[in-house]
């Protein structure tokens, strides 16, 4: 079932004539789909051969990642200690493909659980690669847009005002007069008034490949920018449970107001993704509930 109601769904056959086409070093690579559960919200993803993956954007809202993916991830892979998907080509529409697409490496390990992991090591070494990120020098970084993670957090107050009476019409395990006290409670939070930072902005554990020696690569930035911190603390909510939340918290390193806003960003994608995912991604929709409910918990 796609996501999405204008959800573009890109074959096999057509990404190996894409191939064929725009990189004749790698047409003979076989082409696999990976599995549905392996695909983010954004993207459809192939792999080519045994050391490639073709990441195939979805829906409209994704077609600048290409771009944006290929100009600013080398820039800052050399400073992060954990690898980044630094795109090997960048191709264009074709094959009855409509957008822009990327090759990638493919990091061979696996994703922490998708609903969270109370992984003490694991928040260090994540909480380490946030920091590195947010030291990288700003200058010249494009800036995040309103109602972007990293952008002021009042631009996602009207999606969450028009959601809540629909979700109050359902029962998701949470009280929805208390979500919406949460959220006044993070937009009462101080902006961000210092220099923006280097933020990944979507940390969820999907995006973070592990293997025997911890955390290996970090993927699918999700358009790289600068902007508030916040969005890359609140992994402590939407990542980590137990004493790894707090671990990765203490690490991470930001003060009060940025932890509020953290929690603003953890709950407004929750809030409108239970609503947007009730019916076509169910594990996405359980999420949200989770983080909701811990968000709730940690401002009551």
């Amino acid at each position: 079932m796609p996501l999405h109601e204008d959800e573009v769904r890109v074959t096999v056959e057509q990404v190996r004539d894409l191939l064929a086409e725009q990189c004749p070093q790698w047409s003979e690579l076989p082409v696999t789909a990976l599995p549905a559960e392996l695909e983010g919200t954004d993207h459809a993803l192939f792999r080519v051969g045994d050391a490639l993956v073709a990441r195939m954007p979805k829906i409209a809202w994704a077609v600048d990642r290409a771009g944006s993916d290929a100009r600013w991830l080398p820039v800052l892979a050399s400073h992060l200690p954990a690898r980044v998907p630094v795109p090997l080509h960048v191709g264009e529409p074709g094959a009855g493909y409509p957008w822009r697409w990327t090759v990638v490496p493919w990091f061979a390990g696996h994703t922490p659980a998708r609903l969270g992991c109370d992984d003490v090591p694991l928040s260090h070494q994540l909480a380490a690669f946030v920091r590195a990120l947010h030291r990288i020098d700003p200058g010249g970084g494009p800036s995040k847009p309103p109602g972007a993670r990293g952008a002021a957090l009042i631009h996602a107050d009207e999606g969450v005002r028009q959601v809540l009476p629909r979700l109050a019409q359902h029962d998701d395990g949470f009280d929805v007069a208390a979500a919406e006290a949460a959220w006044n409670t993070c937009l009462a939070a101080p902006d961000w008034d210092r220099d923006p930072v280097w933020i990944h902005g979507d940390l969820q554990p999907g995006n973070l490949i592990t293997n025997g020696n911890g955390l290996a690569a970090v993927i699918d930035f999700g358009a790289p920018g600068v902007g508030d911190p916040a969005p890359d603390v609140a992994p402590a909510l939407w990542t980590f449970t137990g004493a790894a939340r707090d671990a990765y918290r203490d690490a991470v390193g930001y003060d009060d107001a940025t932890w509020r806003r953290a929690c603003g960003w953890a709950l407004a994608p929750s809030l409108t993704g239970i609503d947007y995912y009730r019916h076509t991604f169910p594990r996405m929709a359980e999420h949200g509930r989770r983080m909701v409910r811990a968000v709730i918990a940690e401002l009551a």
